[in-house]
């Protein structure tokens, strides 16, 4: 039997959520569980099994597990362990932040409520999801303050990111639900993570991660997930088990693993990313740093409230343009230019040529914008490198 923990620490629920039992069951980590498929005891163990699993609920102890795409043990570790973290009754864990997203607009469409309302900026990928209405959606945009008068008969979601990528916008979630009223809201909460905001404890019914990012945070392993209540979750296993989007039962493993170091990661990315930050802001040839540490880029005091820190990730705009953004990319050499972030490498990107390359024109990110993630390097390194790109610009 799973003993619940006490505790409300993060540092103490990243390390043992999902392994309550591990002691009973005489091991020290989680077995990782591979198999596709199990053996039926009876036909009719099968059929109830299935019927159970395949309604989003969880199997009892003695149950058949039936087949890998419904149910695997080692995924189930890690749901409830991003559950813990984010003070919700559940999770549902995805092949990816965007098959996370995907399964949270199909479950809308298919109880007759398509529209969306959307709070920009988003995340590029989500942000054209939407606008393609691929998956049987109607989006209207919105601001934080607009929300409630976008609001239709047949919406089903409002869904914001905060801080928002990449221009690192914070968003007052509990006003947000209070403006949706009985319409649910989602909140992308892959920047912050659950070390530093719990979206639900503000009023959101459903929290989103791109896991790939911070939970992993060793960017070789992807993953998405959403925490949420036990009717949403429910409709989401059932979404996953009929499009097969599974998160594979290794990199279930892997990210519960990260999550056992995620609040001590989070913390010191975080304290190197402010020092980056204030020293970005002295640079002559910044012209604006976006970071919710620095004055001015948190109004509303979100940060020590509804964000007990203001995270790893920092944007920068620079004075001469996309021309000086390009060549500080291509002359930075400890500091990585590639997309993701939230690892422990730091990395750097352009976000309106890759990340935000299809959001339409009007709300894409500025080419004078590159987004910085800082990772675990020693920042007097990360400065220097920095330093020296700049220093050879043309």
């Amino acid at each position: 039997m799973t003993t619940p923990l006490s505790t409300t620490d993060p540092s103490t629920t990243a390390v043992h959520a999902g392994r309550e039992d591990l002691t009973a069951l005489g091991l020290l980590v989680p077995l990782i569980d591979l198999a596709t498929t199990y053996p039926m005891p009876t036909i009719e163990a099968g059929g109830t099994a299935y019927d159970t699993i395949g309604a989003g609920e969880r199997p009892d102890g003695q149950a058949t597990l039936v087949y890998q795409r419904l149910w695997n043990p080692g995924v189930d570790r890690f749901e409830r362990a991003v559950a813990a973290l984010e003070a919700t009754e559940s999770a549902v864990a995805f092949a990816s932040g965007m098959a996370a997203l995907t399964a949270t607009l199909l479950a809308a469409v298919s109880a007759g409520t398509p529209h969306v309302v959307a709070v920009r900026p988003l995340y590029g990928g989500s942000d054209h999801l939407l606008a393609t209405g691929l998956l049987g959606t109607e989006v209207t945009w919105a601001t934080p303050s607009t929300v409630a008068e976008s609001l239709r008969p047949d919406t089903g979601l409002v869904l914001l990111e905060t801080p928002a990528n990449p221009s690192l916008d914070l968003v007052d979630i509990a006003a947000v639900v209070a403006q949706a009223g009985e319409v649910p809201v989602a909140v992308d909460n892959t920047f912050a993570t659950p070390v530093l905001q719990q979206p639900a404890l503000h009023g959101a019914t459903l929290v989103l991660h791109s896991a790939t990012k911070f939970m992993g945070g060793h960017g070789d392993v992807m993953g998405g997930v959403v925490a949420t209540d036990h009717a949403w979750t429910a409709r989401l296993r059932q979404v996953r088990a009929i499009t097969g989007a599974v998160l594979h039962p290794l990199a279930a493993y892997e990210l519960h693993r990260g999550l056992q170091t995620l609040p001590v990661r989070v913390r010191a990315q975080q304290e190197s990313a402010g020092v980056v930050a204030r020293w970005l802001a002295d640079r002559c040839e910044v012209s604006r740093v976006h970071y919710p540490g620095l004055e001015g880029c948190d109004p509303a005091g979100l940060v020590g409230s509804q964000m007990t820190g203001p995270g790893a990730v920092l944007a920068f705009r620079l004075a001469g343009g996309y021309a000086v953004a390009s060549a500080l990319l291509e002359r930075l050499e400890l500091v990585t230019h590639a997309v993701s972030l939230g690892g422990v490498d730091s990395l750097i990107q352009h976000p309106a040529s890759l990340t935000h390359r299809f959001v339409v024109a009007d709300a894409r990110p500025d080419a004078d914008l590159l987004r910085l993630s800082v990772g675990l390097e020693s920042v007097d390194d990360v400065l220097a490198d920095l330093d020296k790109a700049f220093a050879n610009l043309p």
